[in-house]
């Protein structure tokens, strides 16, 4: 079903990151510093290894000027110019406090955000690359940084510490943290049967949806955490999708599709999924969540209502008792069946079985055909069609 993109590499891609435009070039990050061009077909049109040879950890072009690829290794982030692939434009050396694991560019290029080993975010102006705010507060490696499009002061970081910040960059502080062990607790003891062990949502990746106001997040047990920021900035509800039966490892919002909810997850069980969020509880609160609860509150005040009436009759009591238990019992069977039939339908509109550990997605449209593009623990890349949906 995907096609190779081969000889790119001699050894594992690590990033992959797509050019704005119907030409746009796609570039790959390896270990060692190697950073591949290709073509929308495949086809390589620049080969480079960074001096020092340190791992690309992540790769993006300035979505305002697709002559800038920004590229990190080790503590720093090298600017380079696909049309001339000889070497770094610029080095932003000491970008970060320890090495890079993630980059972002905001929506009119004029700053870089990175996430670094020490737990920092720091934000870099351009052009110039200086260090203009230093964001403090994981307590663990910072794995992911996205900013919030249409909010250019927000920026959201996840890390290895299981926590989820969105910040003002204004004043430089969190508007809001999520711990996502509080959040998996609370789940897993609802659904957690005798023996079963879970591991801990470290947060790997982070993406936020074109119209700003959806994260999702992938993270080590597998789920995909969804938030929702309303007005303010705040944080107005939260949920999770069991994405993969192990750790989920990447997550993007797709731009291209029908409405800013189509998602793409990948993990180290080898597998790709596509999942459409239109009716997900935190993008629809208002849909069938609502009606759900409407329908229960009417059940409510139909047995209270039934309570009186048997409460004047005092030989029925017991009667009643236990035809309000057995209500009872259909109701929570009911709402178990819906639960089970809301978890199948919400599941993925596709999933794709790579078969190897997912180190990184990016989804493009490649010759007009919307793509994702995988890299992995191999030196190729597989590239998946989406034209069926």
């Amino acid at each position: 079903m995907g096609s190779l993109w081969p000889e790119g590499h001699s050894s594992s891609i690590l990033c992959v990151g797509g050019s704005p435009g119907p030409e746009g070039l796609i570039a790959s990050g390896a270990e060692g510093g190697e950073v591949t061009l290709w073509t929308q077909e495949g086809a390589i049109v620049g080969r480079l290894v960074l001096p020092g040879q340190e791992d690309i950890t992540s790769a993006a072009f300035s979505p305002a000027d697709s002559a800038r690829l920004y590229v990190s290794h080790g503590d720093t982030v090298s600017v380079l110019d696909p049309r001339n692939l000889k070497g770094p434009v610029e080095n932003f050396q000491g970008a970060g406090e320890e090495e890079i694991n993630a980059l972002a560019l905001n929506e009119t290029g004029s700053a870089v955000a990175v996430a670094d080993d020490s737990g920092a975010v720091r934000i870099l102006e351009i052009p110039g690359g200086r260090v203009c705010r230093s964001l403090r507060r994981h307590t663990n490696i910072c794995s992911s940084v996205a900013f919030r499009p249409h909010r250019p002061n927000n920026l959201v970081s996840v890390g290895l510490d299981m926590q989820v910040i969105l910040w003002g960059l204004q004043k430089t502080r969190p508007l809001w943290t999520l711990n996502l062990q509080d959040v998996a607790e609370e789940e897993d003891a609802h659904q957690q049967r005798p023996g079963q062990l879970f591991n801990p949502p470290l947060a790997h990746c982070v993406s936020v949806s074109s119209c700003g106001n959806i994260l999702g997040c992938a993270a080590e047990d597998g789920r995909v955490h969804l938030m929702r920021i309303g007005s303010g900035s705040k944080l107005e509800q939260q949920g999770a999708i069991k994405a993969h039966t192990q750790g989920a490892s990447q997550v993007h919002f797709i731009s291209f599709f029908s409405h800013p909810y189509w998602m793409v997850t990948g993990g180290n069980d080898g597998q790709v999924a596509l999942w459409d969020l239109g009716k997900h509880p935190v993008v629809a609160p208002d849909g069938k969540t609502g009606k759900t609860q409407a329908t229960a509150s009417q059940r409510r005040k139909g047995k209270s209502s039934g309570r009186r009436r048997e409460q004047a009759q005092d030989k029925s009591k017991k009667k009643a008792e236990r035809e309000e238990a057995e209500e009872d019992d259909d109701e929570a069977a009911a709402r178990e069946q819906e639960e089970s039939m809301e978890e199948e339908k919400s599941g993925p509109k596709m999933s794709i079985s790579h078969g190897d550990k997912v180190n990184w997605l990016c989804p493009a449209v490649l010759k007009g055909e919307p793509s994702i593009i995988v890299a992995d623990q191999s030196t190729n890349l597989t590239v998946y069609p989406l034209s069926q949906l």
